[in-house]
């Protein structure tokens, strides 16, 4: 979305307005990165885009004697990313109801469509931990993988999120 042309001390100049990517999955880690991305993308004008990526885990359709998924487990992955999207746009308008954006549900390995979203992006916002099962990690394999790989800065949100995010 192009802005409108400004004037800055006599020179005229037309910016192009930034968006901040932020992944959700539900998770506490999820709601602080969502609160400091909403904060961050109001601060600079910025849009906000909110990301939910979905996939069926391999362990539920790898193996020899596994049934192949029904359509019915494929939406019922499908559907609860839809739902933490939407729970989390709508935190979002709580905590900043001007701001401009967008969420998103994808299909994909978490940190793949969190760097593909944010190829364009001004900057990309992921919590520490996330739902993974390894809670003894520094860093979740998501987030440690859209540090190594992402094209534009990113944050880290290690903090627990207020009460405005959390449950979303």
């Amino acid at each position: 979305m192009l802005l409108p042309v400004r004037r800055r001390k006599g020179i005229t100049v037309s910016a192009q307005m930034e968006t901040i990517v932020v992944g959700v999955d539900g998770s506490e880690g999820a709601a602080a990165a969502l609160e400091y991305a909403a904060g961050e993308a109001a601060f600079r004008g910025a849009r906000l885009r909110v990301v939910s990526a979905w996939n069926v885990p391999v362990a539920a359709y790898v193996g020899d004697y596994v049934p192949p998924l029904d359509p019915a487990t494929w939406d019922a992955f499908r559907v609860r990313a839809e739902r933490i999207a939407d729970d989390a746009f709508a935190a979002v308008k709580r905590l900043q109801p001007t701001l401009e954006g967008e969420a998103l549900v994808l299909q994909g390995q978490p940190a793949d469509v969190l760097l593909e979203q944010g190829a364009d992006a001004a900057l990309i916002v992921v919590g520490r931990r996330g739902l993974g099962g390894f809670r003894s990690l520094l860093l979740g394999s998501v987030s440690q993988q859209v540090v190594q790989h992402a094209t534009c800065p990113v944050v880290v949100v290690n903090q627990p999120a207020t009460e405005s995010t959390q449950g979303e």
